[in-house]
């Protein structure tokens, strides 16, 4: 093309000539731009074998499959089995610095069988300095960066965490974005982007669309943050003695009425009640049935003796009653309880103690968070689901290139699987399909239990959401759910109730932790459980049936 240029462009006038040089230059510029703002690119055309590194750790006995994704020729890195933790790992050709500049961190995610249980997040690993090999690669291999989806029991995240060196203690830390953004439910092919910008600014993007932000210094975006408190309660600060933390007392001066009987019983015997007329005193609730027959294979010495089933009497079904006739019950009027004299404010009520603020010793300022190079990327997992399908892993240093990728390499893909998904349920004759309207609630129904406020109900209101996605007949009947869930939170609020306490089990909240990833902070005792659980139901179909009882009278 730049030969066929130069040959027109003395024929063009001098001023054409010189915006089309101009033009040609631009071109140029922009094509060399492109090429390098893409700092690693991983699109699975080709298998994987020989450029990524299986770990050969004993616990990772997942195979990893260069496979098809369903539907369409496309390739990408396979998670081929259930109840399996996989490790694998690609070293970059050179360190990359997070310090300087914009880096997007983007890859591609089907999770072709769905996800009840398990992780399709990658790691971005420090160099191997930092103390690991590649064949040895597990989760105690030392990462800067963590990202992508987590599913499991409570656990209902897109991951970003943030793995920061403690410039004072010298302890590596993890970070957690407060509040990250669900999972897609659905089985389709979706992208994750996390940006990182200069200005301290990091964004997650699920299919090129924000779904939360947040600031690496903020202490209301991470969890814990990565500038301490500048004040902390003083350890050494102790409760006075005569402290007192009783808003209201027993009134002292208070004394027991004299007519206020404590043995009196709650209720009495009814002694105006009598016998209803026809009452058949003699009669049994219960009777042997005379139809019932001994069981051909009933074997008294294996089974014991036999014994007739028990029927209901049928004379007791045409009388008022059969049996002992007993006075009912009722309430006594005279039953107060046990006294307890009133409450009064308490004269020496100082208020709930605490202990007072004093510097933080290990208090520190940053003005930008500092980032660890990375030279690898890792994905290390425990899932409960095969099916999972990683492809077009990319890393860039701008985001226009990255949307570039997104609109090229996965949009198509996701219009596809979309319309093959649509067909398939028309097909099928699907009436409980999701409408497009129906898909637009949901979608607000996501958004709103991301709502910061919500934290505490999220898993119960995203599993009314997967319900609903399930069982469309009953949209209704979630969004209804929902609301109670809002107004409960709303009057709680709204007349003194303690706002919902954020669950902060899944975080790392030990500033002073050094430690890597700790596996059960993101879901690993579920996956403990549900393997249990498994193990169990498999123990109990294969366990051989109970004898029968010595008696049928249940039967």
């Amino acid at each position: 093309m730049m030969m066929e240029l130069r040959w027109r462009i003395p024929q063009l006038p001098a001023v054409e000539q010189c915006i089309a040089l101009l033009l040609v230059a631009s071109f140029t510029f922009q094509i060399c731009a492109s090429a390098s703002d893409v700092i690693y690119y991983e699109p699975f055309d080709e298998s994987f074998e020989g450029r990524w590194v299986v770990s050969q750790k004993d616990d990772y006995k997942g195979v990893w499959k260069h496979s098809k994704s369903e539907g369409h020729d496309d390739h990408g890195l396979l998670v081929s089995e259930k109840a399996r933790k996989y490790a694998i790992v690609k070293e970059l050709d050179q360190a990359l610095s997070l310090k300087d500049g914009t880096i997007v961190l983007q890859f591609e995610v089907r999770l072709q069988d769905g996800l009840e249980c398990g992780g399709a997040y990658l790691k971005y690993l420090r160099p191997q300095e930092a103390g690991w090999q590649p064949k040895e690669f597990d989760s105690s291999s030392p990462y800067s960066i963590m990202f992508g989806p987590d599913k499991c029991g409570s656990t209902n995240k897109v991951h970003f965490i943030l793995k920061h060196k403690n410039p004072k203690s010298g302890d590596y830390v993890e970070h957690h974005l407060k509040y990250p953004p669900s999972v897609p439910s659905d089985k389709l092919s979706h992208v994750y982007s996390a940006i990182l910008r200069p200005d301290n600014e990091v964004s997650i993007l699920i299919d090129g669309e924000e779904k939360k932000k947040g600031n690496f210094l903020s202490g209301d975006d991470f969890e814990p943050p990565l500038i301490p408190a500048k004040t902390i309660p003083d350890p050494d600060d102790k409760k006075p003695e005569d402290w007192d933390e009783r808003a209201k007392i027993p009134d002292p001066e208070a004394v027991k009425p004299d007519d206020w009987d404590e043995d009196a019983p709650m209720e009495i015997e009814d002694e105006e009640a009598v016998k209803p007329e026809g009452w058949l005193d003699d009669e049994p609730e219960e009777i042997d049935d005379p139809d019932a027959a001994k069981p051909e294979d009933w074997d008294d010495e294996e089974d014991g003796e036999w014994e007739r089933p028990k029927i209901d009497n049928p004379k007791c079904e045409v009388a008022p009653g059969c049996g002992v006739w007993k006075r009912p019950m009722k309430r006594n009027p005279a039953y107060k309880g046990k006294w307890h004299a009133p409450l009064i404010d308490n004269p020496n009520y100082k208020g709930i103690w605490k202990p007072q603020e004093i510097p933080n010793p290990d208090y520190f300022e940053l003005e930008k968070p500092d980032f660890e190079p990375i030279s690898a990327i890792g994905i290390e997992i425990w899932t409960m689901q095969d099916g999972i399908l990683f492809d077009n892993i990319l890393i860039a240093g701008d985001e226009k290139s990255a949307e570039s990728y997104r609109l090229t390499a996965w949009k198509p893909k996701f219009e596809d699987e979309k319309e093959k998904q649509k067909a398939e349920e028309a097909a099928a004759g699907l009436s409980d399909g999701l409408s497009d309207f129906q898909k637009k609630v949901f979608d607000f129904l996501y958004k709103i239990g991301d709502i910061p406020l919500l934290d505490a109900y999220k898993p119960k209101i995203i599993d009314l959401i997967e319900k609903g996605e399930k069982q469309p007949n009953i949209t209704i009947g979630i969004i209804v759910s929902i609301v109670l869930v809002i107004l409960t939170v709303f009057f709680r609020l709204l007349f003194g109730g303690r706002k919902p306490a954020v669950n902060v089990s899944e975080t790392s909240t030990d500033a002073s932790a050094g430690t890597s990833t700790n596996q059960e902070s993101i879901g690993e005792k579920e996956r403990e459980d549900e393997v249990e659980n498994e193990n169990e139901n498999d123990a109990a179909a294969a366990a051989p049936p109970r004898r029968r009882p010595g008696t049928r009278r249940d039967q």
